[in-house]
């Protein structure tokens, strides 16, 4: 059994192995002739998966550690009853946990004022995603109103695609109407798609006072970001929402399984392939730590009169 392995995907080393042969590439380097005798191939989205790539080959899974599935050409793959699987929802608990703490440092920061119980969250896409997030919220005392029709409609929506066309279009979903039917000044999250909010609207809505604060980590026209939305953002963040060690660690995880099952291997489990972390030199605060200590109040200082003479 021989796997083709981008070289790039945490955690794999000596987890692929128990599957047979492992050959580790660069991504996006995976040429035809590397590809050729292997029986499955397992990539990110640097690699490439169409015609070019496996005609000729005795390929016959291909999983990719990601959430997404553009860089494979699925249409051809089915064509040659090669199976395919990808990695939804790998990184759901890491996003779920970003809203959280991002509401949670507004309202230390007091920008929410109203306490958790008497806040409303609206989660727009309730799939693998959405889900997580609306039982994190509603775990800090939040009701949550959610906004999923295309899966209230037949089961099987996940969270918030971009699409461009049909009812259910997600492409500037939040544009200038949305922003001006806005009536109590919410904070905006955009955890999902860039493209979903109207960015021109969006800083509209901010400078008009109709958004009460932005959190963005996904923008529009990525990696070239508006200035103008990054200045006016409360908390910015460079798409890093789901980038975690336990998504980097699930997506590797369903990979492999889904490559164990495509070749009869259902007994093999992959449950333990996040390493435990490692302990902080002579326990210096760790760099999560340090990271969240701006976030902290600072302690109180004593009066001047109670100061010791």
């Amino acid at each position: 059994m021989l796997l083709v392995i981008d070289d790039k995907i945490p955690f794999m080393r000596g987890q692929a192995e128990r599957l047979g042969r492992a050959v580790y590439l660069p991504g996006a380097e995976i040429a035809p002739a590397d590809v050729r005798e292997a029986d499955a191939l397992i990539v990110r989205t640097r690699t490439k998966i169409d015609k070019c790539l496996l005609d000729g080959s005795r390929v016959r899974f291909v999983a990719t550690a990601t959430i997404g599935t553009d860089h494979i050409d699925t249409a051809y793959l089915d064509s040659r009853g090669i199976g395919w699987a990808s990695a939804p929802g790998c990184n759901a608990g890491s996003v779920a946990q970003y809203v959280a703490c991002a509401l949670a440092g507004l309202w230390q920061e007091g920008v929410l004022t109203m306490p958790p119980e008497k806040c409303t969250v609206g989660v727009v896409g309730v799939g693998h995603v959405g889900k997580r997030v609306c039982e994190a919220v509603e775990r800090m005392g939040c009701r949550v109103l959610r906004y999923d029709p295309p899966r209230a409609q037949a089961e099987g929506a996940a969270d918030v695609p971009l699409t461009r066309a049909g009812r259910f279009a997600t492409f500037h979903m939040a544009d200038a109407a949305f922003f001006d039917a806005l009536k109590k000044k919410p904070v905006f999250i955009n955890a999902a798609r860039g493209e979903v909010a109207d960015t021109d609207a969006l800083v509209a809505a901010i400078d008009a006072e109709k958004v009460g604060a932005a959190v963005i980590d996904t923008w529009e026209h990525e990696p070239r970001i508006s200035p103008e939305l990054l200045r006016r953002a409360r908390i910015a963040t460079p798409h890093i929402a789901g980038y975690s060690a336990d998504g980097k660690a699930c997506g590797t995880r369903m990979a492999l399984e889904a490559v164990a099952r495509a070749l009869g291997r259902d007994d093999l489990r992959f449950d333990d392939i996040l390493p435990p972390p490692r302990k902080s030199k002579r326990n210096s605060p760790s760099p999560v730590a340090r990271a969240a200590a701006p976030l902290r109040p600072a302690p109180r200082q004593p009066r001047p009169e109670s100061l010791p003479r």
